[in-house]
């Protein structure tokens, strides 16, 4: 049986802005497993890089608040461990793929310096022994001319190669766990392809757990074995990859699933306009006492704008957020 690498409990955190205080992540649990893949979806907004962040120890403790909950790797609690015990942690045992290369790369450093910091501040290599290293894990990555992109900085790169640096940069203390938070932003359907393949072979040589941030479902379709969907800071589902797509259970992830452009639906009888999810996320900036998908819900009822909803069971492996499943 495999043993549980990483547990949120009652993870909660806030920012405090001009506006007031926002909650951005309310009260999420959420478990993963050594080897296992796991997405985190939602739209933009909805809490799920926050939550990344959190593990991380990167939330901007100028502005943000983590109110309460435990985020435990490996049975230790990393909200309670020193600053200088989480930068040990952090790019050895976790690391993280940001979302735009372009932002996350230093501009005035050589892409091959950047690789090697993890090795010479881990793993304690000279500067010689590392850049060994790192023109092994650039082809690993599938990066031709190793040697000689070293050397390059990361505007001399196109946006594939920029997130295979990324990617390469993560990898190379071979963590326990990888959090990729949306690591085909911005690229081209083939390059992002080429991206998720590399992945996931990585995660099979390598034998670590990810933990997948996308708003993309057809992503998630092809790399997780469990999903988890946010919306407005909750977790409003959980369950087992086939299940999200063959039963939904929450009115959003319903919503998500029609939103996907399908092939040929234009082609095959009359177009149809694709399906949207009408209206926009809540402010956070105030309670809401019901349901926060409430108002934009198909399927709201008198309960959805009185109480607020907990996870409800609705089969095995399998909740949802709805007042739907109260009776079940």
């Amino acid at each position: 049986m495999p043993s549980t690498l990483l547990k949120i409990q009652d993870l909660s955190v806030s920012f405090d802005t001009p506006q007031g205080v926002r909650g951005a992540v309310d009260h999420v649990s959420f478990s993963m497993e050594e080897g296992e893949t796991l997405g985190l979806v939602g739209e933009s907004g909805c809490g799920k890089s926050v939550t990344a962040l959190s593990i991380l120890g990167l939330v901007d403790m100028t502005t943000g608040i983590i109110e309460s909950g435990r985020i435990l790797f490996r049975g230790e609690n990393l909200l309670g461990i020193s600053p200088e015990a989480l930068r040990r942690l952090r790019g050895n045992d976790i690391s993280m793929v940001f979302q735009e290369p372009m932002t996350s790369l230093n501009p005035i450093l050589p892409v091959g310096r950047q690789i090697a910091e993890p090795l010479m501040v881990h793993q304690g290599l000279s500067k010689t022994e590392a850049y060994a290293s790192v023109a092994t894990w650039l082809e690993c990555v599938k990066i031709p001319m190793a040697r000689k992109r070293m050397k390059e900085y990361p505007h001399q790169l196109s946006g594939g190669m920029r997130q295979r640096v990324m990617i390469a940069m993560a990898m190379i203390c071979r963590p326990g766990l990888l959090i990729a938070d949306e690591p085909t932003t911005a690229l081209d359907v083939s390059t992002q392809a080429q991206i998720l393949t590399l992945i996931e072979n990585l995660k099979a040589d390598f034998k670590m757990s990810v933990l997948f941030i996308t708003h993309d479902l057809g992503i998630v379709a092809q790399t997780a074995n469990r999903v988890v969907v946010m919306y407005a800071g909750q977790i409003v589902e959980t369950a087992p990859v086939t299940d999200i797509f063959d039963k939904p259970a929450h009115p959003y992830t319903k919503g998500l699933l029609k939103s996907i452009p399908r092939m040929g639906t234009s082609t095959n009888g009359p177009k149809k306009r694709l399906q949207e999810i009408r209206g926009s996320l809540p402010s956070l900036y105030k309670p809401i006492s019901g349901c926060r998908f409430a108002d934009r819900c198909p399927e709201v009822f008198e309960p959805c704008r009185q109480k607020r909803p907990v996870l409800l069971p609705v089969q095995d492996d399998q909740q949802a957020r709805c007042w739907l499943y109260a009776s079940s």
